[in-house]
């Protein structure tokens, strides 16, 4: 299977079948919302970190079919995986969607599919946005030391 078809593939699977989708809305899970202002993309996303392994991931939002199945693919791959794993993955991601090679290609799971962003600059940021709110997320719980 070429890369097109994997992308595609990929993509369209997970817009129609989203992984983790719904919000918990628990004090035990941490809260992020962005959106991307040039496209009206909405993400909302929650985290649930204990012992710096991150138990869960949940996603929830509305826009196009790179973000939506982004966000998808995201909180699988993360779930599972120590912070510092996850902080490495999320920067390999911003890699291959910009023209960057991973360094752990099989880290990266399905997001690896996301490679054929990089031919459309003006998607890269759809596809990044749950990527940038788990980030985020992460970010802030490490921060306040919960």
């Amino acid at each position: 299977m070429d890369l097109n078809t994997l992308y595609r593939t990929v993509i369209m699977d997970n817009y129609k079948n989203p992984k983790n989708k719904g919000l918990k809305k628990t004090d035990d899970y941490h809260f992020v919302h962005l959106n991307n202002p040039s496209c009206g993309d909405e993400m909302n996303v929650e985290i649930k970190i204990e012992d710096g392994i991150i138990k869960d991931v949940r996603q929830d939002g509305h826009g196009c079919s790179i973000s939506m199945s982004s966000a998808s693919v995201m909180s699988d791959v993360l779930i599972g995986k120590t912070v510092d794993e996850a902080k490495k993955i999320i920067l390999d991601f911003y890699g291959i969607v910009t023209g960057i090679d991973p360094s752990d290609e099989e880290a990266l799971g399905e997001a690896i599919a996301y490679m054929g962003v990089r031919q459309f600059p003006a998607r890269v940021k759809c596809a990044t946005l749950a990527w940038k709110a788990i980030e985020r997320a992460i970010d802030e719980v490490m921060e306040s030391g919960k």
